[in-house]
């Protein structure tokens, strides 16, 4: 079994990239983590940070695109793998395809706008100029219950707000 389809290896660098996720929660972001990883080292690492960086870019699959292509000096990643914590929305799949990156594995689906298989398959379009091999599920429910959780507590924290507006006669 070669390093780009071993299933324990996928588990270790999804791991890395929940801790990414983790990192961008502790900005009040929605927790989404990713890593580059070519010849089993890390190349490239991002979080989600739109809010925080006023940039509608800032996805997390996008940083670890731009910090790895920074690092190796070339904006292709051919032989690379990209492990994030969510499947992908158009843009990032879209920016994929033009990185070259040859895998991306994610972990939790994502119905309303996941672009790799849920809402689309962006990677599966006949037009498409590259393919990339893809493959999801990867710890889904630890990144599925991080994501969650999170939306969790934003609504409890909304209702409390409105509630406390409201008993001060707001």
């Amino acid at each position: 079994m070669s390093e780009t389809d071993d299933p324990v290896l996928d588990q270790q660098w999804m791991s890395k990239a929940l801790t990414l996720a983790d990192h961008a929660e502790s900005l009040d972001e929605v927790p989404v983590g990713a890593v580059v990883v070519l010849d089993g080292e890390i190349i490239g690492r991002g979080w989600n940070h739109p809010i925080s960086g006023n940039d509608p870019t800032a996805h997390a699959e996008i940083m670890a695109l731009r910090d790895a292509a920074s690092r190796v000096e070339n904006y292709r990643l051919v032989g690379a793998t990209l492990y994030v914590t969510i499947e992908p929305c158009s843009m990032c799949a879209g920016a994929l395809v033009h990185s070259r990156i040859s895998r991306l594995v994610f972990g939790a689906s994502e119905p309303k706008s996941g672009a790799v298989g849920s809402a689309s398959n962006l990677l599966e379009s006949a037009w498409m100029n590259y393919r990339i091999e893809y493959q999801g599920g990867v710890l889904a429910n630890q990144c599925s219950a991080k994501i969650s959780d999170f939306f969790e507590r934003r609504r409890q924290q909304k209702r409390q707000q409105k509630a406390a507006l409201k008993s001060s006669g707001g």
